[in-house]
């Protein structure tokens, strides 16, 4: 496995059982309709504990974007490499969102709001105030990233999985992006990953979905700019204090 096909493979993971969760607590006649924040979180945790014990041994399981560029601010990994790294997350986010939408098909069409549905494939702010929703992905993106990086030793960047631990090696990563999602989720749902939103809301924009919302493109910046910057914050503060 290559490190592109690694990259596509777990942000597909990631995406298919982040968006899935969601799908489940919110589309209509689901077995865990309206389950709550708790089940989102804790799946979209989950979800990263797969991509990353899939990815990691191939790729170093970045599984975003704002990883790859973090980690490339630091110094840490190849810029050469980024726009791969980015790519095939992209492919992966939007193949994961495609699947979530072909398995919950009859549920999509059970649902009659619009904005209900878009939830699915990306984030949208509680409260719309541009200035404090891109300082909430600021934040929770310099947390994952600047915690990452201690996890990791500044290591996250070649070959070998998070921590040196295999499989074990992600759940340290799982349990920071729950506890991001449970403790700064609430404002904006904790895109964290400029892939994660932009790539399944590119595929919301395709579906012929039924009764769909627009594709809010006025906000989709928030989501890919936010991280982009926590992280390369994180990065800057982790080379200061290194």
């Amino acid at each position: 496995m290559t490190p592109f096909i690694a990259e596509i493979i777990g942000t597909a993971l990631l995406i298919l059982l982040g968006g899935g969760v969601v799908a489940n607590v919110v589309l209509e006649k689901t077995k865990s309709n309206d389950h709550g924040w708790m089940v989102i979180t804790t799946a979209w945790g989950l979800a990263v504990f797969v991509g990353v014990v899939v990815a990691g041994p191939y790729s170093g399981a970045h599984l975003n974007p704002a990883v790859s560029i973090g980690l490339a601010v630091a110094g840490k990994f190849d810029w050469a490499l980024v726009p791969e790294y980015v790519l095939a997350q992209f492919i992966g986010a939007m193949l994961g969102a495609f699947i979530v939408w072909v398995m919950y098909k009859d549920h999509f069409d059970a649902t009659k709001d619009g904005e209900t549905k878009r939830a699915i494939f990306c984030t949208a702010p509680a409260i719309r105030n541009p200035l404090s929703n891109i300082f909430s992905e600021i934040v929770g993106t310099f947390v994952l990233v600047f915690v990452v990086l201690y996890f990791t030793n500044a290591s996250l960047t070649d070959t070998q999985a998070p921590i040196g631990l295999g499989s074990l090696g992600a759940l340290p990563v799982a349990f920071l992006v729950w506890a991001i999602g449970l403790s700064l989720g609430g404002t904006t749902g904790y895109a964290i990953n400029p892939a994660r939103d932009l790539g399944p809301r590119i595929i919301h924009a395709i579906l012929p979905i039924k009764d769909k919302a627009s594709n809010d493109w006025g906000y989709a910046w928030i989501p890919v700019l936010g991280p982009i910057i926590g992280a390369s914050i994180a990065a800057f503060l982790m080379l200061l204090i290194s």
